[in-house]
């Protein structure tokens, strides 16, 4: 191999390989738990149009009453706008269902999984949060 064409190779490869980062995703499996079920049904709170992932806040009671205010997470604002979601397409107060995976931090209140509205579901969660079988 030429000295050329080998400082090309090289030169393009330094180019190159730090943009391959860009397009890393971190894994599901790294922040939530498949051995760690949960459903629950309950109003929206809130609609948090954020980097790196937008969240819809969903107020729930659990068996015992408990009131909980659970992080749904969804994708990326600008994956949500090109699939047709804007800030409201999902409203605070609408009545949700929710199937998934609790966060392996057992402070947090993140899930991720299938929400629903009317039976219809909106939003799939990726990876560990599909539990549907």
């Amino acid at each position: 191999m030429s000295r050329n064409l080998l400082t090309v190779f090289i030169v393009t490869g330094a180019l190159v390989l730090p943009g391959a980062s860009l397009f890393a995703h971190h894994s599901q499996s790294g922040e939530f738990d498949n051995s760690k079920p949960i459903e629950f049904t309950g109003a929206v709170k809130a609609v948090e149009w954020t980097n790196p992932h937008a969240y819809i806040r969903v107020e729930a009671k659990d068996a015992s009453g408990k009131v909980s205010v659970y992080r749904v997470e969804i994708m990326a604002p600008n994956g949500l706008y090109r699939n047709g979601w804007r800030r409201t397409t999902v409203k605070p107060g609408t009545a949700v269902s929710f199937k998934g995976v609790q966060a392996r931090n057992p402070e947090s209140l993140n899930v991720s999984g299938r929400l629903s509205v009317d039976g219809k579901v909106v939003f799939q969660g990726q990876g560990p949060g599909d539990t549907s079988n």
